[in-house]
């Protein structure tokens, strides 16, 4: 393989049809703000693994979108190491989904896993950079809701699975959270449907189903009392708020 030609050719065609990749300036800075525990940053500087700006590694899309996010689990996970985050930890975690990303089979939930990386990477870095600390059960509670999310995990569940009643993990989970296991599952159940609304085209019934809702109008209620939207407003306003972006209206 002549890397010269290969160079010159793959430089000459991006210019002509105008492909650019992301800068690198503003690549750091959305490293950085995962780094920091920067939620609100990092969602604003979020970039899907379908939109412009990524390098072609492949030219079958899901394997293309496959090569991406392991780049970005690599390099998330040094930055978070850099962080303070234990080195353990953070590639164990890396591993995982690595290793998710084999389960998946369609660009859907490529986008929604790359999502939950980088939103579970900058939940831990937020806990490290505020001194926060959570004691080893409730953290692997945690773990288990974020690894069962679409499962319908329940509190009895859980706490079979860590040994523990469901009434002493209840109490110890609310004293050191602030809220309790059901409220949280519920928080994280709604925050992928969320994410799911916004960067896949799965319908509002097939959402629900496959976040394991008992009804689409359970679906609808749960959805609305925490976003104070139905699954469709959510959708639409979060269109019209993307298209404005992409517009610079």
């Amino acid at each position: 393989m002549n890397i010269n030609r290969e160079l010159s050719y793959r430089e000459l065609f991006q210019h002509e049809h105008e492909l650019k990749h992301t800068p690198y300036e503003k690549e750091l800075g959305f490293y950085a703000a995962v780094k920091a525990g920067d939620l609100d940053l990092v969602n604003k500087l979020y970039k899907p693994l379908t939109a412009d700006g990524y390098g072609r590694l492949s030219r079958d899309n899901l394997r293309n979108m496959q090569y991406h996010l392991v780049i970005s689990v690599a390099m998330i996970t040094r930055f978070c190491i850099e962080g303070g985050m234990q080195p353990e930890t953070a590639y164990t975690i890396s591993d995982i989904y690595i290793n998710k990303l084999d389960e998946c089979t369609d660009t859907t939930q490529l986008s929604t896993l790359h999502r939950e990386m980088i939103t579970e990477y900058t939940r831990r870095m937020k806990q490290i950079q505020s001194g926060e600390a959570y004691s080893k059960n409730v953290l692997m509670c945690i773990n288990l809701i974020y690894d069962n999310i679409y499962s319908g995990v329940r509190v009895q569940d859980l706490a079979a699975k860590l040994g523990l009643t469901p009434q002493y993990l209840s109490r110890l989970f609310r004293q050191e959270t602030g809220t309790t296991v059901s409220e949280f599952i519920m928080a994280r159940r709604i925050q992928a449907a969320e994410n799911m609304l916004k960067y896949s085209e799965l319908s509002s019934i097939d959402i629900g189903n496959y976040l394991s809702f008992s009804s689409h109008s359970h679906f609808i209620a749960s959805f609305k009392r925490l976003t104070g939207m139905t699954p469709k407003q959510y959708r639409e306003r979060n269109f019209r708020l993307n298209w404005s972006t992409a517009t610079g209206e």
